[in-house]
């Protein structure tokens, strides 16, 4: 009779593992809201200097300005809630939300390294095809793209919702400071292997097949390289660098969290386990343009008229 009282068990509210932060609780506000401000102002300006220069307007710029925006939505399903709840005695989200931050956050992820596949492709056409580049790249097969790198990741990541949605809950304390899916579907009480075997194959067509289609991208890349002259290698070295930077920088910190969650050292206090767990949401939406920002030079210029722009044409103004 327990067991079946457990088994039909559904809250409406699921409680977060903030640690021992109460003490400080408005301390970590301010600097998640600092975060959360330097995030949207370090994207919102390679988005806002993409679209706002024409001669930017091309595929290699659209699909960073994507990523960019990949970025503010992911901390936004992040974020947002965080500073809600700092400010709360019991650290808490209804299930209803907690899911709706599951679709957010995984498929931030899930897209992240879609969009990435996209500007792998975009640099093997741009290298080993130069001539028919303008030809293959038009701005419909880069919408076509984008919205592939979209579509694919969230009908994924909807099955997986759809699947934990259905399983019948027994406990309410969610390990992390945000909702994962894996942290849900270990709350139920009854028998996972279909959630399991799905989330293994969601996680495989997300990340495994698309770091395989960059590797192979770089891999034709390198083999073109090796017989193309030194100017052709530094071209490519300057354009392929951010992307890597990007792909090593976002694959470590999925990874890094992938095995704190699954292999939690014990030696480490449950306060630091829990913002470290935290680098993927955080650390890519603001390394993204910095990196884009400092080593692309048409972004780096541009940025530089966007910001100070009108201040330098009002000074030319007083001179003459």
């Amino acid at each position: 009779m327990l067991l079946l009282e457990n088994i039909t068990f559904s809250p409406s509210v699921l409680t977060l593992n903030f640690g021992e932060l109460t003490p400080v609780k408005y301390f970590y506000w301010v600097l998640a809201l600092m975060g959360y401000i330097l995030i949207i102002f370090l994207n919102g300006v390679v988005i806002g200097t993409v679209w706002h220069h024409k001669s930017l307007q091309e595929p290699m710029y659209i699909f960073i300005s994507a990523l960019c925006m990949n970025g503010l939505y992911g901390s936004s399903a992040f974020f947002l809630n965080i500073l809600i709840n700092l400010l709360q005695k019991n650290p808490s989200i209804s299930y209803i939300s907690c899911l709706v931050q599951i679709f957010g956050i995984h498929t931030y992820g899930a897209c992240e390294m879609t969009i990435l596949t996209s500007m792998a492709y975009d640099r093997y056409v741009s290298i080993c095809n130069p001539l028919q580049y303008n030809m293959i790249m038009t701005l419909s097969t880069v919408f076509k793209l984008l919205l592939a790198a979209w579509l694919y990741p969230s009908t994924l990541i909807s099955i997986l919702i759809i699947l934990t949605a259905r399983l019948p809950l027994c406990g309410t304390n969610i390990v992390k400071m945000y909702c994962d899916n894996w942290s849900v579907v270990r709350l139920s009480c009854v028998d996972t292997s279909v959630n399991n075997v799905y989330g293994l194959f969601a996680t495989a067509a997300m990340l495994v097949l698309t770091a395989l289609l960059i590797a192979y991208s770089y891999f034709k890349i390198i083999m073109v390289c090796m017989k193309s002259s030194k100017d052709t290698k530094e071209k490519a070295l300057q354009t392929c660098t951010p992307h890597l930077i990007t792909i090593v920088n976002f694959l470590i910190d999925v990874l890094f969290e992938i095995l704190l969650y699954r292999f939690p050292p014990t030696n480490l206090p449950s306060e630091l386990r829990v913002f470290m767990s935290l680098q993927f949401l955080v650390v890519p939406p603001i390394l993204n343009p910095v990196i884009y920002g400092l080593k692309m030079r048409a972004i780096k210029s541009k940025v530089k008229q966007l910001l100070l722009g009108k201040g330098i044409k009002i000074q030319d103004k007083v001179i003459q």
